[in-house]
């Protein structure tokens, strides 16, 4: 049983226990049950902090540099209350474009995943999407292509005659596609240009890629989506525009869901005159007016998904002068929930606003599009008993030696996020631990789709 601040039966926060069995919820009663109640159940008492469904990161990279890997990702996965991740297909080694690659991928979440895992392929340009049954029948809850072309051997460009195939195919397998939007024509030219006259100014990055080059992307994807019918996924959406066009999308009856991620909710383009290449990432940072309207759009219900977009770069691939030949993305998935969930209610201190809309986000948004909404995402009777520990608390500050990563930093060092992950639990079992510091052995599982 753990005893704190949970969702009651009737919707609202308040001082509770989850009754837990065999790895499952029971219930979820209000109050503080009495000796008689409990019996022989063991107590985990965290009253003041907020007991929530585990995280779900729909976006990490496990294998884009050599060093990190499953077990790294995934421990400091537990470590951010991230009880299950949805892992990339775009693989330092070899992508994970055929069933054979994603069975020998199943194979290590099986040995060294802390957390669970499910796993996305890739349909490669050139014919690619005809592994699109093979990888179905393999275990993969969805699949990554991008618009944008950034590396031959990992990270292609699927053009669009190539993705109204893609798309049908992933439809003809009810599954999700998972879309990188940007226009690949604008930013390889501006890239050209400003790689000549600006390559040591950080904002470069920023000028090579504006926000026109994500609507035009995302409009793009949707509307082979909608033509195929299939089920797209706009990953890390840097604009409230992707927002509102999503929305107009769904209205007209396409099936589309996006994420956001928290470094679109932190920081702006300014903050990378400090960080330089650790804050260059693919869409860049935006300005405060796309923070706040992204923010705006978490409130109204209409990003339903939060990741982190985890990409476990050493800083030794960050600190490069001219900032387009530093690598894009930062790791993450350790500070995912305690950086959304602690603004959240800096935003508005009522849980029942934005820090629920914000939990639902993290939890249910992400199970419901990948297809295992059936015992992942909610505290309810009969789900999965993956639950993370909240506790807010104003002194806690983010700091590199903490992380579990082996890319060993974080652009978080330094920030107050108004709270910090006390305690992860998998199944009902204690995986992190923040008073001892130690996060448990592998045990972590598949998750397929349902």
């Amino acid at each position: 049983m753990i005893v704190g601040t949970v969702k009651l039966p009737d919707g609202k926060y308040g001082l509770g226990a989850v009754w837990i069995a065999d790895g499952k919820v029971l219930q979820i009663t209000p109050g503080v049950p009495g000796p008689d109640a409990t019996g022989s159940a063991h107590v985990t008492d965290v009253q003041g902090a907020y007991v929530l469904p585990g995280a779900i990161d729909a976006h990490v990279h496990c294998y884009s540099h050599d060093g990190e890997g499953m077990l790294a990702a995934t421990r400091a996965a537990a470590a951010g209350g991230v009880t299950t991740i949805v892992e990339m297909p775009f693989d330092r080694v070899g992508p994970v474009k055929d069933a054979s690659k994603l069975l020998r991928k199943r194979e290590i979440v099986s040995r060294e995943a802390v957390t669970d895992v499910a796993l996305l392929g890739t349909l490669w340009p050139g014919g690619g999407w005809r592994e699109a049954q093979a990888l179905a029948e393999a275990g993969a809850v969805g699949f990554k292509v991008s618009l944008f072309h950034t590396d031959t051997e990992r990270f292609p460009r699927v053009d669009d005659a190539e993705l109204l195939n893609v798309m049908a195919a992933v439809t003809d397998v009810d599954l999700t596609l998972c879309v990188h939007a940007e226009n690949n024509e604008i930013v390889q030219n501006l890239s050209r240009i400003e790689q000549e006259s600006n390559p040591y100014d950080p904002l470069t990055h920023v000028r090579t890629r504006p926000p026109v080059s994500e609507s035009l992307g995302v409009l793009t994807a949707m509307e082979i989506a909608h033509d195929r019918g299939t089920r797209l996924h706009l990953c890390h959406m840097s604009i409230p525009r992707a927002v509102q066009l999503a929305a107009f999308w769904r209205e007209d009856g396409a099936d589309i869901s996006l994420e956001t991620c928290p470094h679109y909710l932190t920081f702006t383009a300014a903050d990378m005159k400090e960080q330089h290449g650790r804050l260059k990432i693919n869409p860049p940072l935006r300005e405060r007016e796309h923070v706040e309207g992204l923010w705006q759009g978490i409130g109204d219900g209409l990003v339903p998904v939060l990741s982190s977009d985890h990409a476990p770069w050493p800083l030794s691939l960050k600190d490069d002068p001219e900032i387009l030949k530093n690598a894009s993305g930062a790791p993450g998935v350790q500070t995912l929930a305690v950086v959304t969930l602690g603004q959240a209610l800096a935003r508005d201190p009522e849980p029942s606003g934005l820090f629920d809309r914000t939990v639902s986000a993290l939890t249910a948004g992400p199970a419901e599009r990948f297809g295992f909404a059936d015992r992942k995402g909610r505290l309810e009777p009969g789900y999965d008993a993956d639950i993370m520990v909240f506790r807010p608390d104003a002194g806690y500050t983010v700091s590199d030696e903490e992380q579990f990563s082996n890319a060993g930093w974080t652009p978080y060092a330094g920030m107050n996020p108004g709270g910090y992950m006390e305690k992860t639990f998998l199944r009902g079992r204690l995986i992190w631990d923040a008073s001892t510091g130690v996060v448990a052995q592998p045990s972590g599982e598949l998750v397929t789709r349902s």
